[in-house]
């Protein structure tokens, strides 16, 4: 019992204030080095609200990009207001002035000699960062703020929705900066994407195991006390004999596969276990529905 609190306390701590902010702050420090460090010194487009920030502070030579990037991401902020919650909103306003803080402040220029490493490496950063902060419950503004609120109303992927909106800046990239830089920008943006879906998708994947076996008993309790998992048992008819048949169900983490698969064959030797992959599972055990 005290185990079992323990463990809900820690995956209430993930939903906590502190917790949102560390992820919100570490994520946005990650965006403005991106930014400031990397795509800066090549001219390149970051993508999203930062990059139409940069776009401006290229083409006017007025304000600073962290001053440019407060102002663009006003009007969005309204719509994360209306259309998700007051707490997202306050979340992403912290995250949003952090950018705009770390973009200000931070001088330092990665000595990176190739323009293709900077894009490799801008982009994978970039995209670590926005991946961070959208693990908590709130964003860094401007783009984020779209792709949650699309995300919640249409289930388009986070990843996805970053890239086109990208275009919009990068029509702009056309008419003020060079024709290399912004196709460079683009090819950028294709890594920021990917980026952004691992680092969403890499503490989340979970695997779904079937497992056909005669001794269901033997493999229930053992999934139950050394797995400490959960168990679902289903009825099934052998398709060629038409013998009933307990299959069973459940779900563990990517590192605990091979530890089932060891556990099972060293029960049943003729076991026929089918294990996929079940991302986004919801459910005691796993992760807590999030609501922004």
């Amino acid at each position: 019992m005290e185990n079992t609190d323990l463990k809900t306390r820690f995956r209430s701590l993930t939903f906590g204030v502190p917790w949102n902010l560390m992820l919100l702050t570490f994520g946005s420090f990650l965006i403005a080095f991106a930014v400031k460090s990397v795509a800066m010194p090549y001219g390149l487009l970051t993508g999203g609200m930062s990059g139409i920030a940069l776009l401006c502070y290229y083409a006017s030579g007025e304000l600073s990009t962290g001053q440019w990037y407060l102002l663009l991401n006003l009007p969005v902020f309204v719509l994360g207001w209306v259309f998700v919650s007051k707490r997202f909103f306050f979340y992403s306003l912290y995250g949003m002035f952090a950018v705009a803080f770390f973009i200000d402040i931070i001088t330092y220029t990665l000595p990176i000699a190739d323009i293709w490493l900077a894009v490799f490496t801008c982009g994978g950063i970039l995209g670590a960062g926005v991946g961070v902060a959208l693990r908590s419950l709130g964003s860094t503004g401007g783009a984020d703020i779209l792709a949650v609120i699309c995300k919640e109303k249409f289930n388009m992927s986070m990843g996805s929705f970053e890239f086109w909106f990208n275009l919009i800046g990068f029509v702009g990239g056309f008419l003020f900066l060079d024709l290399h830089i912004v196709l460079y920008s683009i090819a950028m943006t294709f890594i920021t994407a990917i980026a952004i879906e691992y680092i969403m998708g890499m503490f989340s994947e979970r695997k779904m195991v079937l497992i056909i076996s005669k001794k269901p008993d033997e493999l229930r309790k053992v999934i139950l006390t050394k797995l400490d998992r959960g168990v679902t048992l289903l009825k099934g008819t052998g398709g060629w004999t038409g013998d009933p048949k307990e299959v069973i169900l459940t779900m563990v983490a990517s590192i605990q596969l091979k530890r089932l698969e060891e556990l099972v064959y060293e029960i049943d030797p003729e076991a026929f276990t089918i294990m996929g992959s079940g991302f986004h599972v919801l459910g005691q055990g796993f992760s807590s529905r999030k609501i922004y």
